[in-house]
């Protein structure tokens, strides 16, 4: 076997000749396998664990309010860059190019929902936010034809690519492309902690540095809840924190996500794999970890780039085992919520959970599209009719999962406000102006069709077939 230092010198020998790739990202390339096989301990100690204070993971409700005086909300609005994670693609939903263009509510889409939202902000306030949209080599040429339908609004926009690093091959850790692999099957881009240096390298960095901007507050493309708040951003120019990240209450369905916790002294991310296995199961429990990150992050750009530049922010590393052509490939990752330790007065702030509505598959569209919401000036807002604050659970089948067969098997999207919880199983068609109360199971046998007529009601109740409707 190839010693590490073998292998570091065969990688770099064999990346200096991918022409595909920058410098830049054939440098941090080689220097995120080189800290994978150092072995960083990627383990904490659980007996140092804290639940992080009041002080670290601030209540929402204990904000100050935003000033009064339009002016002053402009000054801040005008520190403030808002960039959207796009490098992700549909295709978990059967769709192909960017997921951010999926048909979210009204014909409008991911996209067209935070483009109208800024647009309003800019307008309102007589601001100048701009959005700026991470892609990957896998959006980026799609993405460039869309945003041209918003070229008369009144937002700049600006596109930049997250890193493009080779597949290693997991036998030998040569890179795939050096194996003859050079479509896109042997490339992938190393996760939103990429974010960071792709700022920096594209220039994007500097020129918003340049305009006056201070704070980039970024999310996901597909979490319809992540709009600008005045009050996180108030707050976090007064406190001078250089990070902050958004967290909300864990409900059962949030057992995964990762929690903030304090650590000799630094609040830090701990995510579910870093957990020792004899503890997962108390790091799934609501009692003990009570929160969970939203990936709604606001950074200072000064302090990205100080810490860029240093070449300090050596995030976690998250392998990721893939098959390409049958041959075991390994893709490592970093995640931008994991760098929260390296920035000075860091801070959670403990939002209400309607920051948090992810789209993540067309179960998440059945509620979004249903009159649980409405959508006003791109917002989406939540029906205050529904008294519950949780949100019900659904659980559709596999012939709802691509958004196409969604659409269809659903007349018109039911009445959902009174419904908590709804299970779909087989072949299941509905009619329109249905209404769901309390909890529904639909679940048919294979080889059974089922319609549910329009306008019914049904409420707790079991249906397997024709003669339960």
């Amino acid at each position: 076997m190839a010693t590490d230092t073998e292998k570091i010198s065969q990688l770099k020998s064999a990346v200096a000749n991918l022409n595909q790739i920058s410098e830049s990202e054939k440098t941090g390339f080689v220097n995120l396998v080189s800290r994978y096989l150092s072995g960083e301990a990627q383990q904490v100690e659980w007996s140092k664990i804290q639940t992080p204070t009041d002080e670290v993971v601030v209540p929402y409700d204990t904000l100050e309010s935003t000033p009064e005086e339009p002016e002053e909300t402009k000054m801040l609005l005008d520190k403030l860059v808002v960039l959207k994670l796009n490098g992700g693609l549909g295709t978990t939903m059967g769709c192909t190019g960017p997921k951010s263009v999926i048909e979210v509510r009204n014909g409008l889409t991911f996209l067209d929902l935070i483009v109208i939202q800024i647009e309003s902000l800019n307008k309102k306030y007589g601001c100048s936010v701009p959005l700026l949209l991470m892609n990957s080599f896998n959006t980026h040429d799609d993405t460039q034809k869309i945003i041209e339908k918003y070229s008369n609004s009144n937002i700049e926009i600006h596109t930049f690519n997250q890193s493009q690093y080779p597949r290693l091959v997991a036998d030998d850790f040569v890179p795939l492309p050096s194996k003859g692999h050079t479509d896109k099957d042997g490339w992938y881009p190393p996760g939103h902690g990429d974010v960071f240096p792709s700022l920096k390298n594209s220039g994007k960095l500097d020129a918003l540095l340049s305009q006056g901007k201070e704070y980039v507050f970024v999310a996901n493309s597909d979490n319809l809840g992540a709009v600008v708040d005045l009050k996180i951003l108030n707050h976090l120019i007064r406190n001078k924190n250089e990070y902050c990240m958004e967290v909300t209450p864990k409900t059962l369905a949030d057992v995964k996500g990762g929690t903030l916790i304090s650590y000799e002294g630094k609040v830090q991310l701990l995510e579910i794999a870093q957990v020792p296995d004899q503890h997962v199961n108390e790091f799934k429990s609501i009692e003990k970890f009570k929160i969970f990150n939203t990936n709604n992050l606001w950074v200072n750009l000064k302090a990205i780039k100080r810490l860029v530049e240093a070449d300090a922010l050596k995030m976690e590393i998250i392998p990721n085992p893939k098959e390409v052509d049958g041959v075991k490939v390994l893709q490592l990752e970093t995640a931008a919520g994991a760098a929260i330790k390296f920035f000075d007065h860091a801070i959670g702030i403990n939002v209400p959970r309607s920051r948090f509505l992810p789209v993540k598959a067309s179960s998440d569209l059945l509620l979004v599209q249903s009159d649980l919401y409405t959508v006003v000036d791109g917002f989406v807002i939540r029906n205050p009719a529904r008294t519950n604050p949780a949100n019900p659970s659904i659980e559709l089948g596999p012939e709802f999962k691509k958004v196409a067969n969604f659409l269809s098997r659903f007349k018109s999207i039911p009445s959902i406000i009174e419904l908590d919880s709804l299970k779909v199983a087989g072949d299941v068609w509905f009619g329109a102006n249905i209404t769901l109360k309390g909890k529904v199971s639909i679940v048919v046998k294979s080889g059974v069709k089922l319609e549910i007529p329009e306008g019914v009601v049904l409420e707790n109740k079991e249906i397997n077939g024709p003669e339960d409707l």
